[in-house]
């Protein structure tokens, strides 16, 4: 699904007009990074977790040459799905 396909569910699901609900969509998005920005972790019951983790920096290789090169340290996003989603899932 795109962003536009996923603005347009929005829009229907809230009988909002399209722009609307991407302003929603974007605002939502928005904070979701702010806040993993300054907190480092979002929750959202039922839906599940967002967190970033520190990953250190590594030695790995090049799929084509098979020589080694030297990863660095990077902060990744994680997400664990919660219980609702879950068993919507399934």
């Amino acid at each position: 699904m795109t962003k536009a396909e996923l603005v347009a569910k929005i829009a229907a699901k809230a009988d909002l007009n399209k722009a609307s609900a991407e302003r929603a969509l974007n605002a939502v998005l928005e904070s979701i990074e702010a806040t993993l920005v300054e907190e480092g972790k979002l929750t959202l019951t039922g839906f599940g977790s967002f967190m970033v983790e520190k990953r250190e920096a590594r030695t790995g290789r090049n799929p084509r040459t098979g020589s080694q090169i030297e990863i660095p340290a990077a902060n990744a996003v994680k997400f664990r799905v919660g219980k609702t989603l879950k068993d919507a899932v399934q």
